[in-house]
């Protein structure tokens, strides 16, 4: 980026310094003149005189003169008139989209213009000896008050959690963690019991890769070996011989034996009995805890957090139907137009025409609340850092377990997934400021209390798209998609000359 040398060289001009050389900087000097066409439209035209353009492209010359190997000439001893004929529209070409850049980002920063999409490049006059003079139309960003931010309210609940509450998840932990005891030796197995046994498998009378097993396992009742082999299991007795028959999955190894019927000979080991889970300080250390009341602090906290994240997202979504409230003067048209050809994709022309007043009323609300966090997040300095990001992407590895790989290559190949996933990011972090500076209303409830409201929330949210169905063939995109369109972006030219 180029940087400012003065600003007063030519009173509302511009001269910018750049260069590779600390000693031959080379200087663009920069007319910039504002007119304001009709509410936040804009022409910004930019002036850049011949001498510039000159240096800059003499400059070029000297750059590639060191580079190039021409036939008849030693290198860096080619004459400017020889690289001329050689790469003259190349090089002008490429002085021209740098100078283009560089002046128009710098036009747009030094004047405070902020476009909503991207901005319109139309160049008058350039060439080679020649004066450059071009005009960038652009729809600017409106100005957002956030001074009504602060006198936002929304609930912000506190879940207590009854002890009784904590002591039947802990019940229900130790029921799905039982544990045996031996059976006597004519017991005979039943389902719930955990059955022992060795095993050799055969498919044709001929064994198998794969086919042996010692002290397996089995929780009878299950079905979690082979389709339909535990509960052949039942009824056996330890030191029993046992020929169980079962058809190979179709994940099975060995791709050949994929759907054959195997037969299993199997040793029975042991029988083992289950019985209760006694709740105790032996019993909290194995989850983990220091002891039986560490454990039941641990467990209020979880059952805590998971109403308490579920509440916080409706405080979220309360906070966002207030920002829609917000006032912001005018709504560019260019982005409602983006915000409705999103709302209406697969709609027939009829049918989107037939809905643009209620797809113009969703697409303003939309763009307000992406204009308005984007200003709060801009004027806190809110950034997103690679920890945090990092931290996200390994948060939704771990609502994947058992297929971690899958969703780590799929972020590392897809950039639009990261990028969205930092935008997902930002805009949290934007919202938990929100929270922090508006009007909280605290409120402490109960666990049946918290069930009532995210009853009643899910209720109001089928019925809200219940009405929605039928204009939207789409669910609503994410907030931070939007956040996207109010961006810099890069200059598009649309004529020369």
């Amino acid at each position: 980026m180029a940087e400012l040398v003065d600003a007063s060289v030519l009173g509302t001009d511009r001269a910018i310094c750049e260069g590779s050389s600390p000693f031959r900087p080379t200087i663009i000097f920069m007319k910039v003149t504002i007119e304001n066409k009709k509410g936040l439209n804009k022409d910004v035209k930019v002036f850049v005189d011949k001498k510039t353009m000159g240096n800059h492209i003499d400059k070029k010359y000297e750059e590639i003169k060191g580079t190039v190997n021409l036939k008849g000439f030693r290198p860096g001893k080619v004459p400017k008139e020889v690289l001329k004929r050689q790469f003259g529209k190349t090089v002008f070409n490429e002085v021209l989209e740098k100078v283009l850049k560089d002046t128009s980002t710098r036009a747009l920063e030094e004047n405070k213009i902020k476009p909503a999409g991207q901005p319109k490049l139309d160049l008058k006059t350039y060439g080679e000896d020649k004066d450059l003079e071009y005009i960038l139309s652009v729809t600017e960003l409106p100005k957002v008050e956030l001074k009504s931010i602060e006198k936002i309210k929304f609930d912000d609940y506190n879940v207590k959690i009854d002890n009784k509450e904590t002591d039947k998840r802990i019940q229900d932990i130790a029921k799905n963690q039982p544990n045996f005891k031996d059976a006597t030796n004519e017991s005979k197995a039943k389902e719930k019991d955990l059955v022992v046994f060795d095993y050799t498998a055969t498919v044709d009378d001929k064994p198998f890769k794969g086919g042996e097993g010692k002290n397996t396992q089995l929780t009878l009742g299950k079905d979690l070996f082979l389709k339909g082999f535990d509960k052949q299991l039942i009824g056996v007795k330890k030191g029993e011989d046992k020929v169980v028959e079962a058809v190979l999955p179709e994940n099975f190894p060995e791709k050949d034996l994929i759907n054959k019927k195997a037969k299993f000979n199997c040793k029975i080991i042991n029988i083992k009995n289950p019985e209760d889970v006694k709740i105790d300080d032996d019993f909290a250390k194995n989850l983990g805890a220091k002891d039986l009341k560490d454990l039941k602090k641990l467990i209020s906290k979880q059952i805590n957090d998971e109403y308490k994240n579920s509440l916080d997202r409706l405080t979220k979504k309360q906070i966002i139907k207030e920002i829609e409230k917000v006032k912001v003067d005018e709504i560019p048209e260019n982005l409602i137009e983006d915000e409705i050809k999103i709302l209406s994709q697969g709609m027939g022309d009829e049918d989107a025409k037939k809905n643009r007043k209620n797809f113009e009323e969703v697409a303003k609300k939309r763009i307000k609340v992406g204009l308005v966090l984007n200003e709060f997040g801009e004027k806190n300095q809110i950034k997103v850092t690679e920890q945090e990001l990092q931290a996200e992407v390994q948060k939704q590895i771990r609502m994947m377990p058992g297929q971690e790989k899958m969703v780590m290559d799929f972020y590392q190949k897809n950039p639009s997934a990261i990028s969205s996933l930092r935008g997902t990011v930002y805009e949290d972090k934007i919202l938990n400021l929100v929270k922090e500076k508006a009007q909280s209303n605290k409120k402490e409830i109960s666990k049946d209390e918290a069930e009532k409201i995210l009853k009643d929330s899910q209720k109001q949210e089928l019925d809200e798209y219940r009405v929605t169905k039928k204009t939207e063939k789409k669910p609503e995109k994410k907030l931070e998609t939007k956040k996207s369109s109010i961006k810099k972006t890069k200059i598009k030219k649309v004529s020369k000359k």
